[in-house]
């Protein structure tokens, strides 16, 4: 997938473009995917218009929403989804402050648009003044094809990214990934060297660098933990290890029949399924028998 970081673009091949933020890539955005994608002519590039940061980061710091993908993630969401080129654009005051009118004829004459397709409540341009009905009279004059989506629902709900972030704050990463698809929710980062407890105590265990995304609630999850292209049963711990003090947030994951040093190599977590919350015990001691019972979670030691 070939990534542009500005709304410009070299290749005369017509585009049909998917616009949007795409948090976490949930199933309504893949539906504007396979539109997109099935909207191409022989000839034609698939592309998708969204933005490095969230908008709310420049228009309202301090409250935009933690996210479910980091821009690493959502990217590799995009190429797997079949996208061909991507404008991964900053937003700032250059976009902010474009005319709904001068943004479309950006996307007609610098990007070669011959299709578009949107969710019904899109919005864009100076103060989102711009609507699909704007749109759709713009690109009618230009012979462009307009897709509208209305909103994917599961069970009378609208499913958005902002539905399934309050999931994964409660813990409920099950339902979240049952809203976005694909492989769900994951954890994924560098493994870096932590405090040596989990040696001690006999689970020892990855430290994740904690990426700048939206973590589930604390507590201990199983999980399935991917390193080097192979599956490994784990259990999880997020939280700030109330047990020896507290504090700095960490995420740590102890592998079943996994015998390898990793500092330094990147590690991946999904299907994190809650067990228990995080809690002080009166003696270590009651912790490492907790954490013996919290193997039953991944089927151990009758795994396999």
């Amino acid at each position: 997938m070939r990534i542009h970081h500005a709304l410009a673009r070299e290749s005369e091949r017509p585009l049909v473009l998917a616009i949007g933020f795409f948090d976490g890539l949930h199933r309504g955005h893949r539906e504007l995917a396979r539109k997109a994608l099935r909207l191409r002519r022989p000839g034609w590039r698939s592309g998708v218009l969204t933005f490095a940061n969230h908008p709310a980061m420049h228009l309202r710091p301090g409250t935009e929403p933690p996210l479910i993908s980091t821009p690493q993630e959502r990217l590799r969401l995009f190429a797997d989804a079949g996208f061909e080129e991507c404008f991964f654009v900053t937003f700032d005051d250059a976009i902010a402050m474009l005319s709904p009118q001068a943004f479309l004829t950006i996307l007609v004459e610098r990007l070669g648009v011959r299709g578009v397709v949107v969710g019904t409540t899109f919005r864009f341009g100076h103060r989102r003044e711009g609507d699909v009905e704007l749109m759709r009279s713009f690109f009618a004059q230009r012979g462009v094809q307009l897709i509208c989506i209305e909103p994917v629902r599961e069970d009378g709900e609208r499913i958005s990214s902002t539905r399934i972030r309050a999931f994964i704050s409660e813990g409920n990463v099950a339902r979240a990934d049952e809203l976005l698809g694909g492989t769900g929710y994951t954890i994924g980062g560098v493994v870096e060297v932590g405090a040596g407890r989990g040696h001690t105590l006999g689970f020892p265990t990855a430290n994740i660098a904690v990426p700048a995304k939206l973590l589930p609630a604390d507590g201990v999850y199983a999980a399935i933990a991917r390193y080097d292209g192979r599956d490994y049963p784990a259990l999880v711990s997020i939280g700030t290890n109330p047990q020896f003090g507290g504090g700095a947030r960490t995420v740590e994951a102890w592998l079943r029949d996994f015998q390898h040093t990793i500092y330094g190599h990147e590690l991946s977590l999904r299907e994190l399924r809650y067990v228990r919350e995080q809690r002080l015990f009166p003696e270590v001691g009651e912790l490492v028998e907790q954490m013996e019972r919290d193997l039953l979670a991944i089927g151990y030691p009758s795994y396999g």
